[in-house]
């Protein structure tokens, strides 16, 4: 299954968001970022998408985001799911907490990122179909063995969700 991107800026790209661009350069040239990572399970196998936004640009990538202040984890991946798939998922277990060292970010003079997040298996809910938003240039859905090639981050949380086999 393959959708193509809609056209609502769900972009978790904070330095045009909630935060200024200044401090937000700040957080992340100083502090690692609390995220959910989603392993969206279906019928036709796992979704994927192409990233549009660094880090990881160009890569086949689970969806993610970072957690709010005050929001619960399972609200942090209601809230992801919604806002990267356009739909709701069901958490079937958490995986565990991860650690991603990137060496870009959306500022050149930052030394890169870095994530804590904590990875969830998720499977959609009953009749419910995805979109992706403005950080993916398509969703798709792919099944083992998969015929490309996964990015060591997902490929561990395919492994751990006992997708890879």
């Amino acid at each position: 299954m393959t959708t193509e991107k809609r056209g609502e800026n769900a972009s978790e790209d904070m330095s045009e968001g909630p935060v200024p661009a200044e401090a937000w350069k700040t957080v992340i040239s100083n502090v690692p970022l609390v995220s959910v990572d989603l392993v969206v399970e279906t019928d036709d196998g796992v979704v994927l998408g192409k990233r549009e936004n660094e880090p990881a640009k160009g890569e086949w990538f689970v969806p993610g985001g970072r957690v709010r202040k005050h929001e619960e984890l399972c609200e942090a991946v209601d809230r992801v799911a919604e806002s990267e798939l356009g739909c709701s998922v069901a958490i079937e277990r958490q995986l565990g907490v991860y650690e991603h060292f990137y060496d870009t970010s959306e500022f050149d003079d930052t030394g890169g990122k870095h994530y804590v997040p904590v990875g969830y298996h998720v499977s959609l809910d009953s009749g419910a179909e995805f979109e992706p938003d403005d950080q993916h240039s398509s969703l798709q859905t792919f099944q083992p063995p998969f015929e490309i090639d996964l990015h060591p981050y997902v490929e561990a949380y395919l492994d751990d969700a006992g997708i890879l086999g």
